[in-house]
């Protein structure tokens, strides 16, 4: 499982389109102090998915904005880094996905085996999920109450196209394999969307 958010060159699945917005670090989750369990910290080079505004049903969490952190620059305190967010619809960005798809008491019940493109992923700050993970495929976290908000869905790479020279030599979708019926988090690429999914 991965220790760290995703970093390297190749998380940025699409150029455009991008829409920055700038938050404090102290308003965005799961990540470090701002998750139930152990998370990576956000610093400069890395790119988990997060959820902007609180985390709380009463704070509108299932109806929270989201994005991939583009950058990070420190500030005096922690609390304070400012951190830039790419919060467009349609972006495409490599994640981690945990394939959880419910919990009990706490702990990952059911799977997703076969992942398919289109395929809903919701910003999950779940213990269940690795440090290096903000991402599942479940739309509640581990108290089986909180709806997570929306991310995305999963979506092709730029190799995973078939007949394709996007991206060069073209290797067979992650979609092509299966899971084991257990707690996987996986490499996946994600168009993301920022639009409010929650019909409750």
């Amino acid at each position: 499982m991965p220790a760290t958010f995703y970093a390297g060159s190749n998380w940025q699945q699409s150029s455009e389109p991008i829409t920055i917005v700038q938050v404090h670090e102290a308003n965005i989750w799961p990540i470090a102090d701002n998750a139930i369990a152990a998370k990576d910290e956000i610093e400069d080079g890395l790119h988990p998915v997060v959820a902007i505004g609180g985390r709380t049903a009463a704070d509108g969490r299932p109806l929270n904005m989201t994005g991939v952190v583009v950058t990070c620059l420190e500030g005096l305190v922690e609390a304070e880094d400012v951190v830039q967010i790419n919060t467009a619809d349609g972006a495409i960005v490599r994640q981690y996905v945990h394939n959880v798809l419910t919990y009990s008491e706490a702990v990952p019940a059911s799977w997703e085996t076969a992942p398919v493109v289109g395929q809903p992923v919701y910003v999950d700050d779940s213990a269940a999920l690795g440090a290096g993970v903000t991402l599942s495929m479940s739309p509640f976290n581990s108290t089986g109450t909180l709806k997570n908000p929306l991310a995305g869905y999963l979506w092709y790479c730029q190799d995973e196209y078939a007949d394709s020279t996007v991206g060069g030599p073209n290797v067979d979708p992650t979609f092509d394999g299966t899971l084991a019926e257990e707690s996987v988090e996986q490499e996946y690429c994600v168009l993301l969307i920022n639009s409010a999914r929650d019909l409750s």
